[in-house]
């Protein structure tokens, strides 16, 4: 961008007021500049031609991704000559430095929100597609049959990556190890949640080959939900945790912490965090949570419908199993037809057809097995992976409020202490009251706080949420087909 001098220059003073109150709309609140980015959609907002554009970013000063103030006033300027069919160029806004036209732009309260809108590829949104995100990896997690242990007997697993292919074995501890540091290093973003350790206890519909197998899948789901992560599956956590091959993969793992440590320590938008939160966040952060705890509790059920339709195709399976048994049973009885009844009785020819019968019977078992797998594989296994996402979320909202709560509760329990050793120091009495304040403060920067960067990262449930809807519409579409075949 190039910088063309004026003879008239402009001044603060000499601006009309509605310029002054674009400026505190849309620059940012860290410092007195306006972000290009920014600046952008404010010129996309006037609806000019883009030649017409051009023009205006030509003759306007930007430094480092940024305007200033006196450079966003001269393009307003530039702008309202636009808008009145005119040429945007320096010489011809010199005729208009006493009295600087006015640009059509809308209630400059209503262009914070351009403020608020991150820049596009920014690190804050996620321009990958869901094709994208599944490609990035798939994970395996087999049973191994034997138990490992001398005394204590456990559980291991072989975890196969596409991505790196290779196959390292882990044990329940060491998924449960990495989730902790997972929740550690990214305590702001969705971490899944890992499925129990040991059968709940009352839980006796179940039995423990069941329960392992069923903490198995959600093993996989969680892995692979954390390995098709835009951000966790390029993290050396999870490099070391799929790839890592030692005997100790906890201590790696720690280790591997401890070089990072928090993403937000170190992340280079984290002091500029509340440049892209909208003045509305509370409100959408309501709105989002009780848009995830309705879908959440449909799908819960969805889910649950979906277990019974895949639970009964299995005993459906059984029941004609059984009944093609039985009628094996009866076509292979060898028992003598009396005499009085076998000149006239069809019964043998008959037990010949029940035999035949029988075959069909273990035909259609088998395919109503193969129904009950592909619903249990293909439709539940998938809404479960869908349900593991979206408490994902609620965990996260959940994680932010008490987070939020407990630092700033150790703060009021500090100035507290403070408090009251000046208070038995015997100090003037002025130093008390300015600890009240102090305090007072500390209360009013908590709600601050507890209302807005507490609801931080929820906003982003909505966007995500329609990629993963869109991998849910897959998951109905493939119900719907199963039931055709089945019916057909």
């Amino acid at each position: 961008m190039t910088v063309r001098a004026m003879a008239g220059e402009i001044h603060e003073g000499s601006v009309p007021a509605y310029y002054r109150e674009v400026y505190e709309a849309i620059h940012c609140r860290t410092h007195e500049k306006v972000q290009f980015e920014v600046f952008q959609r404010l010129l996309h907002k006037t609806e000019l031609s883009k030649p017409v554009i051009g023009q205006i970013v030509e003759h306007v000063e930007c430094t480092d991704g940024y305007l200033n103030k006196l450079a966003l006033y001269k393009a307003l300027a530039l702008i309202a000559l636009a808008q009145q069919g005119k040429q945007p160029s320096p010489k011809l806004l010199e005729n208009y430095i006493q009295e600087l036209p006015k640009p059509y732009l809308g209630e400059p309260r209503d262009l914070s929100s351009l403020r608020m809108q991150p820049p596009q590829d920014d690190v804050l949104t996620v321009s990958e597609s869901l094709d994208k995100l599944l490609s990035r990896d798939s994970v395996q997690v087999e049973l191994i049959p034997e138990k490992k242990g001398l005394f204590l007997k456990h559980v291991e697993y072989q975890v196969i990556s596409q991505r790196y292919k290779i196959s390292v074995y882990r044990r329940y501890s060491d998924f449960d190890v990495f989730h902790e540091v997972l929740l550690q290093r990214f305590a702001y973003r969705i971490v899944p949640a890992l499925p129990p350790k040991r059968m709940l206890k009352g839980v006796l519909t179940i039995s423990e080959r069941e329960f392992i197998e069923g903490r198995r899948r959600a093993l996989g789901r969680f892995i692979n939900l954390v390995a098709r992560h835009p951000f966790f599956s390029e993290d050396e956590l999870v490099k070391t945790f799929l790839t890592f091959s030692g005997t100790d993969v906890q201590t790696k793992l720690r280790d591997a912490y401890k070089k990072t440590g928090d993403e937000f320590m170190t992340n280079r938008i984290a002091t500029q965090a509340k440049e892209y939160l909208p003045a509305d966040i509370q409100a959408q952060f309501s709105t989002s949570r009780e848009l995830i705890r309705n879908i959440h509790n449909s799908f819960f059920k969805l889910r649950d419908r979906a277990e019974k339709m895949a639970e009964r195709s299995k005993e459906n399976a059984t029941d004609l199993l059984l009944f093609g048994k039985e009628l094996s049973n009866l076509g292979s009885d060898a028992s003598s037809i009396p005499a009085f009844a076998s000149s006239q009785s069809s019964w043998g020819a008959l037990r010949q057809s029940l035999k035949s019968l029988s075959v069909e019977f273990a035909v259609l078992s088998d395919k109503a097995a193969q129904q009950g797998r592909r619903e249990e594989d293909d439709v539940v296994e998938r809404l479960n992976l869908f349900l593991d996402l979206l408490q994902s979320y609620r965990d996260l909202c959940e994680r932010h409020e008490k987070g939020v709560l407990h630092e700033h509760q150790r703060a009021l329990h500090k100035y507290g202490m403070m408090k009251r050793q000046m208070m038995s120091a015997t100090v003037q009495p002025k130093e008390p009251a300015s600890v009240e304040q102090l305090e007072s403060r500390i209360v009013q920067v908590y709600n601050v706080l507890h209302s807005k960067c507490a609801n931080y990262g929820p906003q982003a449930v909505v966007l995500k949420l329609c990629v993963y809807l869109a991998f849910l519409r897959w998951d109905l579409e493939s119900f719907a087909i199963l039931d055709f075949v089945h019916f057909s």
